[in-house]
C-alpha cells in the first residue's frame, strides 16, 4: 500500500539515474553555499563573534534547508548505485528501471483448481492430474480432460479450465459441466501481466514488500539501488542509565533505544550508537573520528555548562545551517555541515523534543540522501482545540479516527507517552488551532501503512 500522501513510482517515470541519485535541483536554481574554508578538521577555525541577534529558523524553512543540504551532499559524494540482494533491498530506491526478465506468466497457467478440458462436454478424464511445478502432460484431444491444480501448466490444445465446483462425473466416469464453458476461461495466458523487456517500475521507485515480490517473479535476484546513507548516533550525558530503575539523579536513556530503528525507518544505515560523557574532548574525538554521512547527537545543543555541541562544531570548523528552529517542542535543534558530504543533526535531549528534531531536520535530510519521494502534504480537521505557542509552530501527537485527528495528552517535551500511542504529529500554527480546523499531519513511519513499518 502506498503511504498516505506519498508520490508513487509513476511520478518518477521520466527521471534518469543521475536525477535520482542527486534528486532534482532546487526549483529556483539556488543552492546552499559551500562549506567554510577550513583546511581539515584539525585546522584552527576563524574566530567568530557571538551573534547577539540570533533568531531561530522558521519550521518550514528549516525542513527546506535540510533537504537542500542533502541534495548538495549527494552531488558532492557522487555515490554509485549498488547491486543489492532482494532480501536486503527493502526501503531502498531503484536506481535503474525494473524491466521484466521474462514473460509473466511464463507459460499458460491454470487460474483455478479443476479440470483442463478440450472441446465440448462430456469429457473422458485422464488418470493422472497436472500439479504446479510438474512437467506438463501431452496435448489434450477433443472430449478429453485432466485434473489440474492452480498454477499448473496448461496442456496444449486446452479449451478452458472447468472449476471443481462447476463439474460433475456420471456413473461412467465422464465429466459434465454444470454451467456454460467459455473458451479461455480461468486460464492465465503467457505474458498476460507483462512481456520480456517491459518496464515494470521506473527509476526512483521505493522498494516495498510488493516490489520485492514483483522483482522476484520477474526473475531478479538483485536490484540496483541508491545506497543507504550511513548514520551514527552519539548519545550525550553523564546522567543516563542503560538498565534498571532511575535513582540518585540518574535517568534511563530513552533515545538510545529509540533513535536507531527510527533512523532505519527513514532510510539510513545505522553504523554505531556511541555513548559520550559530558566532556568536550570526548565529544570532539567522537565527531572527528566518525565516518558516517550523518552524525546524530542527543542533548547538549543549548548553552548550559555541559552543552558542548556548539563549541565543538566551532572547534572543527563546521558550518551551522540551522541553529534553532521556531518549533515546540524541540526549539534548540540544529543542523551543521562538517564537510561537503558529512552533516550533523543535533537533537534536543528531551525525548519528544528529539522526535520533533527527527521529523524536522533528520527526515528531510535522510529521505533526500536515500532518493526517496517526498510525501505530499495532507491535512485533517482536529477534533479538539490545541493551544499554540505565541510565535512558534507546535508539533502535537495525534491519533487518526475516521476523518479527524484527535490530539493526545502527555505532549510535553520530556514525555513519550503521547507519541507512543500516536499515528502522526499535527502541525499547529502559532496561536493554536480551534476544533475542526484543518491541520497538516506528519505521518510516523510505522503508522503510514508503507515501508516505514519495516525497520530492518
Amino acid at each position: 500500500m502506498t503511504p498516505r500522501g506519498t508520490r508513487t513510482g509513476e511520478d518518477a517515470e521520466d527521471l534518469d539515474v543521475e536525477e535520482v541519485l542527486a534528486l532534482v535541483n532546487d526549483s529556483n536554481g539556488t543552492h546552499l553555499p559551500g562549506p567554510a574554508a577550513r583546511g581539515g578538521k584539525d585546522s584552527t577555525p576563524t574566530p567568530r563573534k557571538p551573534d547577539t541577534r540570533h533568531r531561530a529558523t522558521p519550521w518550514p524553512q528549516a525542513r527546506d534547508i535540510a533537504e537542500r543540504a542533502a541534495r548538495s551532499a549527494t552531488r558532492a559524494a557522487r555515490r554509485d548505485p549498488v547491486s543489492v540482494p532482494l532480501d536486503a533491498a527493502l526501503g531502498l530506491t531503484l536506481a535503474t528501471p525494473l524491466d521484466a526478465l521474462t514473460d509473466l506468466p511464463s507459460f499458460d497457467t491454470s487460474a483455478m483448481d479443476g479440470w483442463a478440458v478440450a472441446g465440448p462436454a462430456p469429457w473422458d478424464v485422464r488418470d493422472e492430474g497436472v500439479l504446479a511445478g510438474h512437467v506438463g502432460q501431452a496435448p489434450l484431444t477433443d472430449g478429453e480432460a485432466v485434473r489440474i491444480a492452480t498454477g499448473a501448466r496448461i496442456p496444449a490444445d486446452t479449451t478452458a479450465v472447468l472449476r471443481s465446483e462447476h463439474g460433475r462425473t456420471d456413473d461412467k466416469g465422464r465429466l459434465h459441466a454444470t454451467r456454460g464453458v467459455v473458451p479461455g476461461q480461468d486460464i492465465r495466458p503467457r505474458g498476460q501481466e507483462c512481456r520480456t523487456g517491459d518496464q515494470l517500475l521506473p527509476v526512483g521507485t521505493l522498494v516495498t514488500p510488493a516490489v520485492l515480490g514483483l522483482a522476484s517473479a520477474a526473475g531478479y535476484d538483485t536490484v540496483t539501488a541508491v545506497p543507504r546513507a550511513r548514520a551514527e548516533v552519539l548519545v550525550l550525558g553523564d546522567e543516563l542509565l542503560t538498565e534498571g530503575l532511575p535513582h540518585d539523579g540518574l535517568i534511563r536513556d530513552a533515545l538510545g533505544p529509540m533513535l536507531p530503528p527510527w533512523l532505519r525507518a527513514l532510510g539510513a544505515e545505522v553504523t554505531a550508537v556511541r555513548r559520550v560523557r559530558d566532556d568536550a574532548d570526548a565529544l570532539h574525538r567522537a565527531m572527528t573520528t566518525s565516518g558516517a554521512d550523518v552524525i546524530v547527537t542527543t542533548g547538549g545543543t543549548a548553552a548550559g555548562p555541559v552543552d558542548h555541541v556548539h563549541p565543538t562544531l566551532r572547534r572543527i570548523g563546521a558550518e551551522l545551517l540551522v541553529d534553532g528552529v521556531k518549533v515546540r517542542p524541540g526549539h534548540p535543534m540544529l543542523l551543521a555541515r562538517i564537510t561537503e558530504t558529512q552533516h550533523l543533526v543535533g537533537l534536543p535531549g528531551n525525548p519528544l523534543a528529539a522526535v520533533s528534531g527527527l521529523l524536522t531536520l533528520a527526515e528531510p535530510l535522510l529521505r533526500t540522501l536515500a532518493a526517496r519521494p517526498a510525501p505530499e502534504p495532507y491535512t485533517l480537521p482536529l477534533r479538539d482545540a490545541v493551544h499554540g505557542h505565541p510565535h512558534d509552530t507546535r508539533l502535537v501527537p495525534v491519533v487518526l479516527r475516521g476523518d479527524e485527528a484527535v490530539p493526545l495528552h502527555y505532549n510535553g517535551p520530556a514525555m513519550l507517552r503521547g507519541i507512543a500511542a500516536a499515528d502522526a504529529l499535527a502541525v499547529v500554527p502559532p496561536g493554536g488551532a480551534r476544533p475542526g480546523q484543518e491541520a497538516e499531519l506528519l505521518d510516523l513511519p510505522w503508522a503510514s501503512a508503507g515501508i516505514g513499518v519495516c525497520f530492518t
